[in-house]
């Protein structure tokens, strides 16, 4: 069979594909980098009529990066899809989805493990960036922790999937981000895959 092997040559030839397909007018340089990978990450020319980048929200992802300050992540899938060499200053990639602490937190208050992972993580929070990919209840709680007066993120990823409040929970951020920048893309759409590729936008643009 005859087909692309080099790494950098799929590379080059996906994101020429998707400026070749896509309508990718309305952004600017980086943004439009953000746009280019969601599509490379989904295959979905048309997800980016759905991506909603808050003013700055890139600005800020890369000054906290460039700070030092953590990703906290719902779930491992998208802790494991972040590009690790992008993160220059040897910044922490945290989720706890799966530890014993977050179990008890998630039967204690009744809620999914992503949710309760969060709630773990909430001293971690202040000026991070947080993605979230795969779980509406981790966005939901994000949300309800801001409205109890922790410190804000630097920068919120909130692509949640889903048919149970994945549109619902990207609708709160968007009308209420509580002071936050932020990323999200409308409706059912999302996932990790999105979440990680969002992070590798924000840390490294295309390289």
């Amino acid at each position: 069979m005859d087909y692309v092997r080099e790494p950098s040559e799929i590379y080059r030839k996906s994101f020429q594909t998707v400026r070749r397909e896509a309508d990718l007018a309305r952004f600017g340089g980086n943004e439009r980098e953000l746009a280019i990978r969601l599509i490379h990450a989904s295959g979905m020319i048309d997800i980016v009529d759905d991506l909603v980048v808050s003013p700055t929200a890139i600005e800020a992802g890369r000054a906290a990066l460039a700070a030092g300050k953590p990703v906290i992540c719902d779930v491992r899938m998208v802790e494991h899809g972040i590009i690790r060499r992008h993160l220059s200053a040897g910044n922490q990639v945290l989720c706890r989805v799966d530890t014993e602490e977050t179990e008890s937190v998630a039967r204690e208050q009744k809620t999914t493990r992503s949710a309760a992972g969060i709630e773990v993580l909430k001293r971690q929070i202040a000026g991070s960036i947080v993605a979230i990919g795969n779980a509406p209840t981790a966005l939901f709680h994000l949300l309800e922790l801001l409205d109890a007066g922790i410190d804000p993120p630097a920068l919120i990823i909130g692509i949640p999937v889903g048919f149970v409040g994945a549109v619902e929970s990207k609708v709160e951020l968007e009308r209420n981000p509580r002071g936050c920048p932020f990323i999200t893309v409308h409706g059912r759409r999302g996932g990790s895959a999105l979440a990680c590729a969002a992070v590798n936008a924000v840390a490294g643009g295309l390289s």
